[in-house]
């Protein structure tokens, strides 16, 4: 028998939600259901996603950044496809293979910073590599991290994750862990002058909350990692690959020794991770022959994942999206921003490119700030559900909170967005916060319904949904 993947998505796909009940996560799925993100999606191209009637919606989350192409990109496509169609011999262990050769020249190229690259399968991956790398290389133990900071969920790299919801239930974690405030240089130097620290991972842009910091940090904490003899890791897996504008978001104020790259590396298809770092640093942990297998990733190399990172990076190149993600983000942020003079309960606008985080805060009416009120008594940051619900329900724009208790909606578009679609972006945000400010109304409602079941913890019942 030959199995038929087309025929058994056909006979079986709506059973998506259900077998994920039984199987995977009911508490996920409880979770869709309750907020009516339950959809039945069956094709993607590009920015777009296309139910079972043909409706169309614009996605804002793109993967959580996985997908900076769009989805399902030709170029990648064919990619893949010439690898499966050539019988290449993949993962001969004891071998050097060309095309994670050639990865690596086309990221030096990009990152001329950084002289050696090592491939693993995600971004939690390269963070653990790079935990490894900073020890061997400095001979110390300790690592810093800041508030807010996510870095992964493995158990190294959730032990440099700045929210507790994370942690909470799976400690001890790495014990030489300390956190700093983020965007906070005095507190950063105070933990480094004892000079036993390995490592400081930061993200250029933290994506908990898109938090932006000052012009001059990054240069500033670079130049007190060489004063103390400390690493700096630069953790780019979402910022990178032209997110926010340029190759890296920090490319402009740093001399890494470690930069960490995944997520929009793949394609969208082919997970892969990549730490690009100094040569020194690398030939720290691989010194002699002997060594040299004393960290790695049996799929690491993979020749699927290295022709979807090569075709990435061409069609970023050929169809200019790392400066459509430069224009097209200043372009959104501003007019976003004009939304404020309107909307009190908008209260900033910020981000680089096409990494945008949109936060609110209480309103300015009595009424309104009572409804604010009950739902936070319910869980905190609940209100921007009132926001991304009816950006779905009604606009057909798929986008979330920027982290656990917070106040932020984050839109991590494919960089291939148009200004039509930055229109549609601008025209449903207008609508759905301009409607969140007539309370009682629609809003109220909505938010009510979510008070209850927040509190209350009840399965809640699939509804008709109006668009």
């Amino acid at each position: 028998m030959t199995l038929d993947i087309a025929e058994l998505l056909t006979n079986r796909a709506d059973e998506r939600f259900d077998l994920h009940d039984r199987y995977v996560n009911p508490k996920m799925v409880r979770l869709l259901r309750t907020i009516d993100f339950d959809r039945y999606y069956v094709r993607a191209r590009g920015a777009y996603l296309y139910d079972r009637d043909g409706e169309r919606y614009l996605d804002l989350l793109s993967g959580f950044g996985v997908f900076a192409l769009g989805r399902n990109h030709p170029v990648v496509k064919k990619a893949i496809a010439d690898v499966v169609g050539s019988d290449l011999p993949d993962l001969v262990q004891m071998d050097a293979s060309p095309l994670s050769g050639l990865l690596a020249e086309q990221l030096i190229s990009r990152v001329p910073q950084c002289e050696r690259v090592f491939f693993c399968n995600s971004g939690t991956e390269a963070v653990e590599a790079a935990i490894k790398l900073a020890r061997a290389a400095t001979g110390r133990a300790r690592l810093v991290y800041c508030d807010h900071a996510f870095h992964g969920l493995t158990m190294g790299s959730l032990s440099l994750n700045g929210d507790e919801i994370f942690r909470s239930g799976f400690e001890p974690l790495l014990p030489d862990a300390a956190r700093v405030a983020f965007n906070d240089l005095p507190a950063l130097e105070q933990v480094l002058r004892s000079n036993d620290v390995a490592a400081f991972f930061v993200e250029p842009i933290q994506g908990k909350g898109v938090n932006l910091p000052s012009r001059d940090y990054l240069a500033e904490a670079s130049r007190l990692c060489r004063r103390h003899g400390t690493l700096l890791v630069v953790d780019e897996v979402q910022t990178g690959i032209g997110r926010t504008g340029s190759f890296l978001a920090s490319s402009a104020c740093v001399d890494p020794d470690l930069v960490l790259l995944a997520k929009a590396l793949s394609g969208g298809f082919v997970p892969v991770g990549a730490v690009l770092g100094k040569r020194w640093v690398f030939e720290k942990t691989f010194d002699r022959m002997d060594r040299a297998v004393v960290h790695g990733s049996t799929f690491g190399k993979n020749n699927l994942a290295m022709a979807a990172g090569l075709a990435t990076l061409a069609a970023l190149d050929e169809e200019h999206l790392i400066e459509n993600s430069a224009v097209r983000g200043a372009s959104l942020i501003r007019r976003l921003s004009k939304l404020m003079e309107k909307y009190p309960v908008l209260r900033e606008v910020r981000g680089r490119g096409l990494m945008i985080g949109l936060e609110f805060g209480p309103p300015s009416s009595a009424t309104n700030r009572v409804a604010w009120s009950v739902l936070e008594s319910a869980t905190k940051g609940l209100f921007c559900q009132t926001i991304v619900i009816p950006l779905l329900a009604r606009h057909h724009i798929l986008s979330q909170v920027a982290g656990h208790q917070m106040h932020v909606i984050k839109l991590l578009p494919p960089l291939c967005i148009s200004e039509e679609d930055e229109d549609w972006i601008v025209r449903a945000f207008d609508d759905v916060i301009g409607r969140c400010e007539n309370v009682p109304g629609a809003a109220w409602d909505l938010m009510s319904t979510l008070a209850s079941k927040s509190l209350k913890g009840r399965s809640p019942q699939r509804r008709d949904r109006q668009s």
